[in-house]
């Protein structure tokens, strides 16, 4: 068989299936998907701008018609489902942001419930969610209402799940939840869970070190420079402390505000000699200043 047929018979699939996707007849539109998955078949592996077209419309057909069975599970609260149907899709297409949002809410809430079974899974799926949004790969935000909610969400999920494991890695994603747009920016659980996890993460670590290294040591130009890191770090998590405090001004908050502030307190007595001056104008300014 000539090249020329193929390509006379390729361009003849490639009409009848353009044909159906344009037709506004629904009869002759459910023609458009098993035309184009035919034409994937003899001739997927082709760059042109017509095959890159069909493929691009496949995979999108295909993922609203499993986005409905996701939804589904996830609404019955049957998480295992949920991933159970997520699994080969997200294997399949490792770009569907849809399906990874939705097995990172899904996994998050079966984690709410004291069930651990899908932590680590879940753990993958925010990352690799977050990476399609770092990427620029994200156009349509669902299952959330915009991009900057699912920023937010995503990346306060992955710090949730990291806190204790990973908690430098769990910081850097709940500084990025802060910084997002939308509700997370006045979440003052996401700041409270920040200045933890900088003292458990990158604070405890550099402490551990510096004392090992200059511990019974006379200062050095070494020295100082790791104990202004180490004061940085402190004023990164005193930052964080007072923004939780700052904004937990409701009155269910209380209870939790007070403990906090008695954390932050503690903490800002630790590094300004044992005084506590200052730290009610921080709290009060704070919200005013970038996050460090």
């Amino acid at each position: 068989m000539t090249s020329g047929y193929m390509d006379s018979e390729r361009e003849a699939l490639y009409a009848r299936f353009t044909d159906f996707k344009r037709n506004p007849n629904p009869e002759q539109q459910r023609f458009t998907y098993p035309t184009a998955k035919e034409y994937l078949r003899r001739w997927g592996g082709e760059k042109d701008v017509e095959t890159k077209e069909v493929r691009h419309w496949v995979t999108e057909y295909e993922r609203a018609m499993h986005e409905g069975e996701l939804y589904a599970a996830y609404d019955a609260k049957d998480y295992a489902k949920t991933f159970e149907i997520g699994r080969p899709l997200v294997k399949e297409d490792p770009e569907y942001f849809f399906a990874f949002a939705i097995l990172s809410e899904a996994g998050y809430e079966n984690a709410l419930a004291g069930k651990a079974s899908l932590n680590a899974e879940t753990i993958d799926c925010a990352r690799k969610a977050i990476h399609l949004i770092e990427a620029g790969q994200v156009t349509k935000p669902d299952p959330f209402k915009n991009i900057e909610i699912a920023r937010g969400f995503l990346n306060s999920t992955l710090g949730w799940f990291l806190k204790d494991q990973s908690p430098v890695e769990a910081a850097a994603a709940f500084r990025k939840a802060a910084q997002s747009d939308g509700p997370y920016r006045t979440d003052a659980s996401i700041y409270h869970r920040l200045g933890v996890a900088i003292l458990k993460g990158e604070f405890a670590q550099l402490s551990v070190e510096y004392n090992e290294k200059f511990g019974a040591k006379p200062p050095s130009a070494e020295q100082t420079a790791m104990f202004e890191r180490i004061k940085h770090l402190v004023e990164r998590a005193i930052d964080a402390y007072a923004r939780a405090v700052a904004l937990s001004s409701r009155p269910e908050q209380q209870e939790a505000r007070n403990k906090i502030l008695a954390q932050l307190t503690d903490l800002y007595k630790n590094f300004h000699n044992n005084s506590d001056a200052g730290l009610s104008e921080l709290i009060s300014t704070v919200l005013s200043k970038p996050l460090p």
